[in-house]
């Protein structure tokens, strides 16, 4: 029987998914957690988020890849959600170069079986994680959900097919989703191949880093936090979906990487050495997303500013 507080969460113990899965249970959802711990980075992190998660009486956790589609499938049969939010991927542009099968594997393989699963046992609400990188090349600005969408790399590739497909399992077999097009989300936890988590890193403990194209990237930056009380509004708002199906998740402002740097230099009284490096094939030299249709949803919702937000990641990861 199905629990309408019964929610499976994929990626559980990513970044996203810690943060998310943790305002859900403030909430009194039951959440049943899905992560493989992957070793894409220190699975140490993954399993001190889990630890915290763990901490709550309505959640539970499953170890499982969803490229297993039979571990999968038991899952959904011996649960029966009501809900679905997919934030399981392998994630990282450039490492999506260096190692495609496993974006097919999780990204493409695992995204399917997660749909099929929900066919299979009649779930048919799905919140998914799509990426500003499926604009790719864009030249207009700010990034409009209707924009023609032209990836530059392998990640950006994956995440348009999770979006084209959703649109065959709606058509076909009723199962309405929303996917959200996240824009460089940062905050306390973050991802160690992230680039605010490798400066705070690298200033931490007086080493220099490697800058691409002089800093001369910009950057739609989205606090986490954000990011999961946006999800939580989407659930309460699902039962009256708007014609769209994905929405741009970000602030609605850009800033230089350079900027970033003197941001963080200033809050912790420290210079960091710059080593300048080429641009690097498949990065977009800038994100900038409008946010006018998730404003229709989220209302009057007011977006954490960078400022604020870069102080709150330091006091948890640099002091």
């Amino acid at each position: 029987m199905k629990s309408k507080k019964r929610i499976i969460i994929t990626g559980t113990s990513g970044f996203i998914g810690f943060h998310v899965t943790k305002q859900l249970l403030s909430e009194k959802y039951n959440l049943i957690g899905i992560d493989n711990h992957n070793n894409y980075y220190n699975p140490k992190l993954k399993r001190k988020r889990l630890s915290e998660l763990k901490k709550f009486k309505n959640f539970k956790f499953h170890k499982i890849n969803i490229a297993n589609k039979k571990k999968l499938f038991n899952l959904f049969k011996l649960y029966k959600p009501y809900f679905v939010i997919n934030l399981a991927a392998q994630a990282g542009v450039r490492y999506s170069f260096l190692n495609p099968q496993k974006y097919i594997d999780s990204n493409i393989t695992g995204f399917t079986n997660i749909l099929e699963a929900m066919k299979q046992y009649n779930s048919n609400k799905l919140i998914y994680a799509s990426s500003s990188s499926v604009y790719g090349d864009c030249k207009k600005f700010p990034f409009k959900e209707n924009y023609d969408l032209n990836p530059l790399n392998f990640y950006g590739q994956t995440k348009l097919f999770n979006e084209k497909i959703t649109k065959i399992y709606k058509k076909h077999y009723k199962i309405d989703s929303v996917g959200l097009r996240l824009f460089t989300v940062y905050g306390p936890y973050g991802r160690p191949d992230m680039f605010i988590p490798k400066i705070i890193d690298k200033i931490k403990h007086g080493k220099s880093i490697e800058l691409f194209n002089n800093g001369n990237h910009y950057r739609d930056f989205t606090y986490v936090k954000d990011v999961a009380k946006i999800i939580s509004l989407l659930i309460k708002k699902f039962e009256k979906p708007n014609k769209l199906n994905v929405y741009n998740i970000c602030c609605g402002e850009n800033i230089s990487i350079k900027k970033v740097i003197k941001i963080i230099e200033n809050l912790t009284n420290r210079n960091i050495k710059i080593i300048n490096k080429r641009f690097q094939r498949g990065d977009m030299k800038k994100t900038h997303g409008a946010n006018k249709n998730l404003r229709k949803i989220i209302k009057t919702y007011k977006f954490t500013n960078f400022l604020h937000g870069i102080k709150k990641t330091l006091k948890t990861d640099y002091f």
